[in-house]
């Protein structure tokens, strides 16, 4: 029989983590996000189609008011001549003015009530145009808000299903900036950046249709400005993504340093590393620094491109319809509006820099959200996987062999042994040799790489993860609690037990005491962390959270090292309590445990060297003598007392 090599450290294991390609297309996934958002997209984009129609039907009615205007005042200036050459007067004037005589004479009679006309229909389009700017405006963001309150739940829902094995190889940093700032970025390319993009689109192809039929000459003069703005477009794109990219991964790096300190301010200040952490923080922001004044260099020479083409495109304009006017061609209100026509045509470009810039940043963050969303867990349910029943508490592992990520040295190798129903076993070793890694493999928090372990029969990997570890309770020596109150973490994996139930697991962990003792009893927060309690309180109330499970197998780990032997006392009352008519498995540091287990695993290296009661392997296994002489007959010294 053999057993673990302990599992490498957290850190140890994150540092090796081997770097993947990120998700691509991620820009193009979240915009198909838009369609579950319901009615609120397409009331969104109507009203955004509505307030740019009537954004279009201005320069029309401008063109019309300037006729009036010039028509109203050539009438008056042929009114003023004499009868005898009023008629000439009036023929030249309206070819001068590109219409018949009978037009003129009609627009110079009415040249006023078209003028109120027009300024009135100005008017109203503009007040068109502010409601249903409004409408899109607000559609847009509670759209927006909705993607990114689904992107942050199944984030938070995948992170929560992952394995141990892909937390160990990503920071805590890393996958908080993802559900955050990173969300963060779609959205706000979502609200503003594709709304900038879809009305940059309309705009264009409506305007571009409007001047062909107006004046196609000038058009043709123009149009060719189009292909080197969207040349432009996908350069800039092209370049920004990774620069906004590598800002993304700086970014969460400086978060995983800020992270670290504050959960670790205690330890910092303990030894006196505030400068060094002050120093690591400020490397961090050197380097956000740098990646953001790079990313301003490139953006700095985007504007300037675009307003020298749309300065290009507004003096070819100059020049060739000056020509058309000089040459009688075309009139002044048509000049105008062409003009007016020729800013929704230049808008989009000075525009195309902060679209650039929300799209690169958004597609970038994106392709790091899908990357999380795509990732495969280590341990995953079969699809046909049953639930298991309530269990006797029957353990074995059958040739286990376990490998971190799959490769590299076994921790694991070929170990074999069987716990009965309601025995405790006892995992002795040095550091290293795998006795944290067997009780991590019996609620799945890793597969086997070889081999299998059965419950009652059950192999591990064929039932839901759910029933598995509903039945299994953990009481590790480095205690979590959640913010909130005793009562809160206490039921923490029964939310719905009543208050009698929770006071009886808490008397039964000998906690009861304690917690009374406190102004507002069960109802007393326990800060982050649980940092209002003391160690031992700690444990106790862990103890209480798996007693009021009653599963039928325990993983303990029975240190008590840190705490006074008094509260050692009361820990282990309660532990005793806990173990009874249970199938426990307890990395031992206490000689009682050890005493009183009915099989211990003495592991060395992954391997099993030994297994039986204390007094056999006091015979017959000299490794475990030493263990036992090394680190446990200290013990042995103070149980009297």
């Amino acid at each position: 029989m053999q057993a673990t090599s302990a599992a490498p450290t957290p850190m140890g294991r994150k540092g090796a983590r081997p770097k993947r390609p990120a998700s691509k297309g991620g820009l193009g996934r979240a915009i198909r996000y838009l369609p579950k958002q319901g009615s609120t997209v397409w009331i969104a984009y109507g009203a955004l189609v509505i307030a740019t129609l009537a954004q279009l039907a201005v320069p029309s009615l401008t063109r019309n008011m300037i006729n009036a205007i010039t028509q109203g005042f050539a009438w008056e200036q042929v009114q003023q001549t004499p009868e005898l050459v009023r008629g000439a007067a009036t023929a030249l004037a309206a070819t001068r003015l590109n219409v018949t005589p009978e037009q003129f004479s009609d627009a110079g009679a009415n040249a006023e009530t078209w003028l109120i006309n027009a300024a009135v229909l100005v008017v109203i389009f503009a007040i068109a145009r502010g409601l249903f700017s409004f409408v899109q405006v607000f559609m847009a963001e509670k759209t927006s808000q909705g993607i990114a309150f689904d992107f942050r739940n199944e984030i938070y829902a995948k992170i929560q299903r992952l394995s141990f094995s892909y937390h160990d190889r990503n920071q805590t940093g890393q996958l908080m900036i993802r559900a955050t700032d990173d969300v963060e970025k779609v959205r706000l390319f979502l609200a503003q950046g594709l709304v900038l993009a879809a009305q940059a689109f309309l705009l264009l192809t409506v305007t571009l249709i409007i001047l062909l039929t107006q004046n196609w000459q000038l058009t043709l003069v123009i149009l060719p400005i189009l292909p080197l703005a969207l040349l432009l477009f996908v350069v800039f794109g092209m370049l920004a993504q990774p620069l906004f990219a590598e800002v993304q991964t700086r970014l969460s790096t400086l978060n995983t340093i800020l992270q670290e300190s504050v959960a670790g301010i205690k330890v910092v200040k303990a030894f006196t590393r505030e400068h060094e952490q002050q120093a690591r923080f400020n490397q961090a922001t050197d380097s956000m620094y740098a990646q953001m004044l790079k990313v301003g260099r490139t953006f700095a020479m985007l504007f300037p491109i675009i307003f020298l083409l749309a300065q290009v495109g507004q003096a070819l304009l100059t020049y060739f319809g000056g020509q058309q006017i000089i040459n009688g061609t075309f009139d002044l209100g048509g000049y105008q509006e062409f003009s007016l026509y020729l800013v929704f045509v230049f808008f989009p470009l000075g525009q195309l820099g902060f679209i650039i810039s929300l799209m690169a940043q958004a597609s970038a963050s994106a392709d790091r959200i899908f990357e999380i969303l795509d990732a495969k867990s280590d341990v995953s349910e079969k699809p046909n996987a049953e639930f298991l029943p309530a269990i006797q508490g029957n353990v074995a592992f059958q040739n286990v062999t376990f490998r971190y990520f799959g490769s590299g040295d076994p921790v694991l190798k070929r170990i074999n042994f069987e716990a009965h129903a309601g025995q405790t076993i006892a995992l002795l070793g040095s550091t290293g040799s795998g006795k944290t890694t067997i009780i991590n493999l019996i609620p799945r928090f890793y597969d086997t790489t070889e081999g299998a372990i059965t419950i009652d029969g059950h192999d591990v990997r064929d039932v839901t993860i759910e029933s598995l570890r509903a039945q299994i309770g953990i009481v590790l020596q480095e205690t979590n609690l959640f913010s909130g109150t005793i009562r809160d973490n206490i039921a923490f994996g029964r939310p719905d037990a009543p208050l009698d139930e929770v006071i009886e697991a808490a008397k039964a962990a000998s906690a009861h005491d304690f917690i009374m003792s406190f102004p507002q009893g069960y109802e007393t927060p326990v800060g982050e962390r649980g940092t209002t309690l003391s160690g031992g309180q700690k444990q106790r109330i862990a103890i209480a959270r798996a007693l009021l499970l009653n599963p039928r197998i325990l993983i303990l780990d029975d240190s008590t090292s840190s705490v006074d032997l008094q509260t050692e006392a009361h820990i282990q009352k309660a532990l005793d309590r806990l173990m009874e008519g249970r199938t426990s498995f307890v990395i031992a540091q206490r000689i009682t445990t050890v005493l009183n287990a009915d099989m211990i695993l003495v592991l060395d290296k992954g391997e099993i060297v030994a297994s039986g009661r204390h007094h056999d392997l006091m015979e017959d296994s000299a490794i475990y003598a030493e263990i036992y002489n090394s680190q446990l007959v200290g013990d042995a010294e103070v149980q009297p007392s």
